[in-house]
């Protein structure tokens, strides 16, 4: 499982598209943070507050990106049923399949560090910066990271092409994202406005963007991953059917 898990990170790392994606990730957050209108300079104090607000939109096209030839790719080559010929259970090569997709993606957050690291620094006096939001918002960060490459792995192991599966990706993510909160902000709904935010993922992100880790919200991430991962395993057993 760890060999396959190597392999994948290597794979993608050593590939063009991986760099690309990692590259285009910490452009457009860079740009938004220090150099278009309402940056961080022009805000005039030291907070974080534009990267996890524009974070979850570029992870809405940047995990897809990564996820989309994880089985797609495998299927179209013929080297899926290669594979599952190792001693490897499909809930094993789902789980290091996930595991490696998520370490990309990870690696992709790493490098923002070190605008925490700026506005530390920036801040006057020296970092007087909400450390407990930004840590909490970077840990919302890694759980929408962990949802969004479940769902990018269900959509790969439906299809064979790439791009199917990253648009389907994209809209399910979206869906599951700010679906739930548009449906919500219809008037007609009135009492049930809150239980069909809490549905949707915005709702415990912004939560735990608050610099507060609810057990509640913690949870709800933790079942919105182990759900589309099951049904990932439940694409690939039926082949068999």
């Amino acid at each position: 499982m760890r060999a396959l898990i190597r392999k994948e990170v290597r794979g993608f790392l050593g590939s063009l598209i991986g760099h690309i994606v990692i590259v285009v990730f910490l452009l457009i957050t860079g740009l938004f943070l220090w150099v278009f209108p309402d940056n961080i300079l022009d805000q005039g104090y030291a907070d974080l507050g534009p990267l996890f607000q524009i974070g979850p939109w570029v992870f809405l096209f940047l995990v897809p990106a990564i996820t989309m030839r994880s089985f797609s790719e495998e299927k179209r080559t013929g080297t899926l049923e290669l594979l599952l010929t190792r001693p490897l259970t499909e809930l094993q090569l789902v789980l290091a399949k996930y595991t490696a997709c998520l370490v990309l993606v990870l690696l992709a957050l790493v490098p923002t560090l070190f605008y925490y690291w700026s506005i530390g620094q920036l801040a006057v006096p020296a970092w007087n910066v909400d450390s407990g939001g930004t840590w909490g918002s970077y840990l919302g960060l890694v759980f929408l990271a962990g949802c969004f490459t479940s769902i990018g792995l269900f959509a790969s192991s439906i299809t064979e092409s790439q791009i199917v599966a990253f648009l389907i990706a994209v809209f399910l993510c979206f869906v599951l994202h700010m679906g739930f909160e548009l449906v919500a902000s219809f008037e007609l709904l009135g009492a049930l406005e809150g239980p069909i935010k809490a549905i949707g993922i915005q709702e415990h992100y912004t939560s735990m963007s608050r610099g507060v880790v609810d057990l509640r919200d913690v949870s709800y991430f933790l079942c919105v991953t182990a759900v589309f991962m099951l049904l990932t395993r439940a694409s690939l057993q039926s082949r068999k059917w």
